[in-house]
């Protein structure tokens, strides 16, 4: 599985970065690479195509519906509806919060919102109730936002071959063979800490976490993390990495990473545009 950091600004776009967008690729047994969003904020659609086109996008995942998660779905409809050849056969699946569908065409506009339909499969998350797309199984998972908010648990089974020839050595057995394993991504999506963000963490290789507020500067609560509560969310779940996202202009990434490192002693780091992960 991998990860591409396509935008990650908070609450609106940063002069160096879109908002929140999130691209994971992964290949199935038979060779076939496919492609999954997870958020499409304001600014994103522009930077995505870097990566691929808009028509390979086999979903698109929607943690909430801010307009920092989910407004250049409209974008990708003009890019998907009127290309050249014209539209695709098979509409593209879009998942989201309840309404998704509804919300989305209001934000289109009254004149053609309602056309969005024939272009997006648009399918509500359930809370605890996992979707495949794909090799991918997400699991969303109600977190501590204002408005109705999922964080998504994405995971793979996947073949570890490096991993399983330092097993076949120490015990005999012959090299090469695959092993499998679960390679998990667990994506916060907005919230505050809460018992459930641990739940969707516990064990990932990657904590992909908001970290809009600051300690001592925001005292809001049921909103956002922030670098320390990120942190202690990740060393409760017994996470691998930790990586900080959706910082707005007015937070200092340098304060979100020691807030986080103090309370979470494994690797950290605050994410930038285009930077790459493998799982």
């Amino acid at each position: 599985m991998r990860l591409t950091i396509v935008g990650c600004a908070g609450s609106f776009p940063r002069p160096d970065t879109a908002a929140s967008s999130y691209l994971v690729e992964t290949q199935d047994a038979a060779g076939r690479t496919w492609r999954v969003l997870l958020d499409l904020g304001n600014g994103a659609l522009g930077p995505l195509q870097r990566y691929l086109a808009p028509g390979d996008l086999d979903a698109v995942l929607l943690s909430h519906l801010h307009a920092d998660h989910c407004l250049d779905l409209c974008g990708l409809y003009v890019a998907l509806r009127y290309r050249p050849g014209g539209p695709p056969a098979v509409r593209m699946p879009v998942y989201g919060p309840s309404g998704v569908a509804r919300r989305m065409a209001e934000a289109y506009g009254r004149e053609e919102g309602d056309k969005l339909a024939e272009i997006y499969d648009f399918r509500e998350w359930t809370d605890g109730d996992p979707v495949t797309v794909g090799p991918l199984t997400v699991l969303p998972v109600l977190v501590d936002h204002p408005v109705e908010a999922y964080g998504l648990r994405v995971e793979e089974r996947v073949e570890d071959q490096a991993e399983d020839r330092a097993e076949g050595r120490a015990e005999g057995r012959a090299e090469g063979r695959a092993a499998p394993r679960t390679a998990v991504l667990a994506y916060s999506g907005d919230t505050d800490a809460c018992p459930s963000l641990v739940r969707l963490a516990k064990g990932a290789d990657v904590l992909l976490a908001e970290a809009a507020f600051t300690e001592g500067r925001d005292l809001a609560r049921h909103i956002h993390l922030t670098g320390v509560r990120a942190g202690l969310a990740a060393a409760d779940a017994g996470v691998r990495r930790l990586l900080l996202t959706h910082l707005p202009v007015w937070t200092d990434p340098a304060t979100a990473l020691a807030e986080a490192r103090s309370t979470f002693g494994g690797d950290v780091e605050v994410v930038r545009p285009g930077a790459v992960y493998e799982l």
